[in-house]
């Protein structure tokens, strides 16, 4: 409740001539900043509020008042009264159509800035979204949209809500070929990058945060979280031939080194097999959702570095028993046998599965085309691969010849001889 004063003031001033109303509440708000306490400054600001939204003023006179109300409003430094005099004021002016619109927009803009120092994101979301951002007596430009929507968006990320940041950043998408200011766009980029990440999109995602780390326009240790970043969704990407481009690019990029996580992308890179201490220390640099449960019961991470393992094993044999491979990886046949016909059948690994045998053939590098049905054994796989490598011989043989050919011509003259 306002305090006695203010709520004396109030009516002296609603009774006041017409002439002299504006400089009277003027002055007015002015001591109500300067001299309520705060256990009353709040309680005062609404009724402050209630008075020049009331019937003793018209819009004429009161659009002024509450602007002036707004400017001084977004000094306040307390969130607690920002946030109850903000909410208040809110639902004043809701159902007064476009009277007071811009103020109504810059209100809200303070409450969500209240709302997201004291870390409720959802609620902050929730307030932006009214912002009216389809005005009757102004156009609205792109980039004022993209800017409020992706502010939405960043709210929803960080309490974990990808899915309503999703139908923000689609509702960006429609405008961001007119989006001119260039900040803007890399938030936009961000953001996306982030939804993909957090929906566990991760080869897009390294894609997304690996363009943001090559954006001039970004600070160059912004860049570098951005390319940490890009490696992490790379290293936790289902393995197969995509991923192996990823981490190809990633690997080559000379910044690489200067990141925490340059040694599991370099082994990944390689093709080596990960132990546990390195997939420990890699894990405890991961966020939440990163380490969540899959339907198997097990975490992205051991995933990633179960196919990968996997892959890696591939590189090694050329057939090896489901028993045997699942010792090597560090888990049961079964699952190791179900890992490798996942891949297989997705075209990430290439080769076949003797069940009657219980061994596992791997047939060179996947095509990344998911196959339609059970692999069969190409006939004469075994001849074809000796045939290739005599070929290869043969060519070798041939550069040498030709490399003696040139450097000591009569030498070779002298032996084609005999």
């Amino acid at each position: 409740m306002a305090s006695s004063e203010v709520t004396s003031a109030l009516q002296a001033v609603e009774s006041a001539p017409a002439a002299n109303k504006s400089s009277q509440y003027a002055s007015l708000l002015e001591q109500i900043l300067s001299s309520s306490t705060a256990q009353t400054l709040a309680a005062n600001l609404v009724a402050y509020a209630q008075s020049i939204l009331g019937d003793s003023l018209g819009i004429v006179a009161s659009r002024p008042l509450l602007a002036s109300f707004v400017q001084q409003f977004k000094e306040i430094k307390d969130n607690e009264v920002k946030i109850e005099v903000g909410t208040e004021v809110k639902d004043l002016l809701r159902g007064k159509g476009t009277q007071y619109e811009e103020q109504d927009n810059d209100i809200k803009l303070c409450l969500a800035d209240a709302y997201e120092a004291d870390e409720d994101y959802t609620k902050s979301a929730e307030v932006l979204k009214e912002i009216t951002l389809d005005s009757s007596q102004k156009a609205v430009t792109d980039d004022h949209k993209a800017r409020i929507w992706i502010r939405i968006v960043r709210c929803y990320l960080e309490e974990d809500n990808p899915t309503d940041a999703v139908f923000q950043l689609n509702r960006i998408k429609q405008v961001i070929h007119g989006v001119t200011d260039k900040n803007t766009r890399i938030h936009f980029l961000l953001s996306q990058a982030r939804i993909l990440d957090a929906q566990r999109n991760f080869l897009d995602a390294s894609q997304g945060y690996f363009t943001l780390s090559n954006e001039p326009a970004v600070d160059e240790d912004e860049r570098i979280h951005a390319l940490n970043a890009s490696i992490v969704c790379g290293v936790l990407a289902p393995a197969g031939p995509q991923r192996a481009k990823m981490l190809a690019k990633l690997y080559k990029d000379e910044r690489a080194n200067q990141v925490e996580n340059y040694s599991i992308l370099e082994k990944m890179f390689l093709d080596r097999l990960l132990s546990p201490a390195e997939v420990k220390a890699f894990s405890d640099q991961l966020q939440p959702h990163h380490k969540a449960k899959t339907s198997d019961g097990s975490t992205v991470l051991d995933r990633a570095v179960l196919e990968h393992n996997l892959l890696g094993a591939s590189k090694l044999y050329n057939n090896i028993g489901i028993d045997q491979l699942g010792e090597l990886l560090g888990t049961d046949a079964d699952k190791a046998e179900e890992y490798a016909a996942k891949m297989l059948e997705q075209g990430r690994l290439a080769g076949y599965i003797d069940q009657i045998d219980r061994l596992i053939y791997f047939e060179g590098e996947g095509s990344g085309q998911r196959k339609t049905g059970h692999a069969e054994r190409v006939v004469g796989k075994e001849l074809r691969k000796w045939d290739a490598n005599v070929q290869g011989l043969a060519e070798e043989v041939e550069k040498v010849t030709t490399m003696i050919q040139n450097q000591y011509p009569e030498f070779y003259a002298s032996q084609m001889v005999h």
